[in-house]
């Protein structure tokens, strides 16, 4: 079975022990170097090149979230689990933006760290439960979809149009006359900077309105 490559980055020497001490006790996993700031981490991944780099969000010289945003674009292979004291979801966007597929909380128990590791080297993304909610409350907020531009009545119009469908036909089905689906049909094009019927197809498949 190929073991789990670990590159542990942070800034405290105890914290990386017991670390160290808890992902070695698995079969699946080894850990193939160390780092005591973000500086060195970028360094020792390009040498070493981990599968899973454990990166403390807050370290001298350079911190995690800079590293991270250097070792991923120089590693595309390496895959950065974030850790953190903060369930501030601006430090978990910005290290997520960086491109760490995971943010764990220092304080979580060591099962969670293993689960962890096993889901960002797999590929998966991993989020500790208590920062969930802060993570989609901050995409909600920040986050803004084209669609949300849209009316109810033009989101209608536009799934309508993605299936096929004429203003006329349109027009019957919402009891509207030709002349407003038309003028409908031209402030979502408008608004989405769509310029064909073909871009607003692929725009509403895109978006889950049409399979």
């Amino acid at each position: 079975m190929k073991r789990i490559r670990i590159l542990l980055a942070d800034d405290h020497a105890v914290v990386r022990h017991g670390f160290k001490m808890i992902l070695s006790a698995q079969s699946d996993m080894e850990i193939v170097g160390e780092a005591g700031n973000g500086r060195e981490a970028v360094d020792l991944a390009a040498e070493l090149r981990p599968d899973v780099v454990v990166m403390d969000v807050a370290m001298p010289e350079l911190n995690g979230i800079e590293a991270t945003r250097r070792l991923t674009a120089a590693n595309p292979h390496a895959r950065v689990l974030a850790l953190s004291m903060h369930k501030d979801s601006v430090y978990v966007r910005e290290i997520l933006r960086a491109g760490a597929r995971g943010y764990l909380l220092k304080d979580s128990g060591p099962a969670d760290l293993v689960a962890a590791v096993r889901a960002i080297a797999s590929g998966e993304g991993y989020l500790s439960p208590a920062v969930s909610d802060a993570v989609l409350n901050d995409y909600r907020k920040h986050v803004t979809n084209p669609i949300d531009l849209l009316s109810s009545r033009e989101r209608e119009v536009l799934q309508m149009l993605a299936e096929g469908k004429t203003n006329k036909e349109i027009a019957v089905v919402l009891n509207l006359s030709v002349y407003t689906v038309d003028a409908h049909r031209g402030r979502i094009m408008e608004k989405l900077n769509l310029h064909s019927i073909n871009e607003l197809v692929r725009f509403a498949v895109r978006n889950g309105l049409v399979d």
